[in-house]
């Protein structure tokens, strides 16, 4: 009987979601599944912003992914993709190389830096765990030795945020939570502290409506969220960093420069030789690679095309979880021999966070949510991913019931 090895690359959104859909809905005498990741846990990438700011700590947007597979039908391995050989259909990871029948690939996002190489030495990314930790260190080490220096140092206070998207807006709302509570602990009046939002277009979170974004600007600027729009980051230094702004440069003293102005699919696809349109990988509506009938891409990773947009599909959590339901059921089909099915994405909306008690957003039928309200749904949000991923059992533990 024809048992193939299924090798799924990355555990996040899309690639453990796929995981604990395979080991649901294949038995043990299908298939041979291994799951590939560096960590041995999974994180929400959505709470990250969380994380870096210091409001929400790091173990609980860990999960460890052995309590979410059944390792009675997953391998889990602990190791770096390196690079993807498709023509031997094989995966060279760091400390070995593995064999696939039908491999999925969800290796998430890196930070789209690379493009301005004069500010990729002093910028902090928001792209993994580690990144978060990184900079909410960084933040508190500012403030203590603000705190203790003779000479005050104000560059130390003024954080730089460069993005006003999604990221970028959720970030200055977690810090204008998080400032008070630093100040308070380091002595320190935290009308000193400025944070300062740099979006190169000429408003914040391009592309929504404009109530949505009035709201988010005035709600953040009444809490002291200083925006510059129309500027573009060119230099970034120790202590300093320049952008443009109608052709002036206009220098701001600042040790922290917080990026969030874009990510791009993991560099792994370019390197492999896998078929890219700005960096992702273009695949078929059943979520397969153009030329390849074995590898399904999902995620961050993939350039899922929408007919009725002529547009790709939005990279968000979202579309991650609902594409890996899709390659799951369609894994099941290649191996049956039956029709697979087209991937195409509910209408959910978005919200963006802006802060502990706030938020605004666009549900699926146009509704717009503003302040608690739009701050409750996206909870529930996050505490429907957590019980289709593990149950009730993961929802009690990592859920987000601090609802007011």
């Amino acid at each position: 009987m024809y048992k193939p090895h299924i090798v799924i690359l990355g555990a996040g959104y899309g690639g453990l979601m796929t995981a604990a859909r395979l080991q649901k809905i294949l038995h043990v005498n299908e298939a041979n599944i291994t799951l590939v990741n560096r960590n041995d846990y999974h994180y929400q990438t959505t709470w990250l912003h969380e994380n870096a700011a210091g409001t929400l700590k790091p173990e609980h947007t860990m999960i460890p992914i052995r309590d979410v597979i059944n390792q009675d039908k997953i391998d889990f391995v602990i190791d770096d993709v390196l690079l993807i050989k498709k023509e031997e259909k094989k995966v060279k990871l760091k400390k070995q190389e593995i064999s696939y029948d039908i491999l999925v690939v969800g290796l998430g996002f890196e930070a789209e830096t690379a493009k301005i190489p004069e500010v990729c030495e002093h910028i902090f990314p928001i792209e993994n765990l580690n990144n978060a930790r990184l900079l909410r260190e960084h933040l508190e080490y500012n403030f203590a030795i603000y705190a203790n220096e003779e000479n005050k140092n104000a560059a130390r206070l003024n954080i730089v945020i460069a993005g006003g998207g999604l990221t970028g807006i959720e970030y200055a709302g977690e810090l204008v939570n998080r400032v008070p509570a630093l100040s308070k602990e380091y002595d320190i009046d935290k009308t000193q502290v400025r944070i300062i939002n740099l979006e190169c277009e000429q408003s914040i979170l391009e592309g929504w409506n404009d109530s949505l974004v009035n709201y988010a600007m005035n709600s953040l600027e009444s809490r002291g969220v200083e925006f510059i729009t129309g500027a573009k980051l060119i230099e970034a230094a120790q202590d300093v960093i320049v952008y443009e702004k109608d052709g002036d440069r206009i220098e701001i003293q600042a040790k922290t420069v917080v990026w969030a102005g874009g990510v791009r699919a993991n560099s792994i696809l370019e390197k492999s030789g896998v078929s890219t349109t700005n960096g992702k990988a273009e695949v078929r509506s059943d979520l397969r690679l153009i030329d390849n009938d074995d590898i399904y891409v999902i995620g961050d990773c993939a350039h899922i095309h929408n007919p009725e947009t002529n547009t790709a599909y939005p990279a968000t959590a979202k579309t991650a979880v609902e594409a890996a339901m899709v390659a799951a059921y369609n894994i099941k089909a290649q191996i049956n021999g039956e029709s697979l099915i087209s991937f195409k994405a509910k209408k959910k909306g978005v919200i963006a966070s802006l802060g502990y008690n706030d938020a605004v957003g666009v549900l699926f039928n146009g509704r717009k949510y503003f302040g608690w309200k739009a701050a409750l749904v996206k909870k529930m949000s996050e505490n429907r991913y957590l019980f289709q991923l593990g149950g009730m059992n993961l929802l009690f533990k990592k859920g987000r019931f601090n609802i007011f």
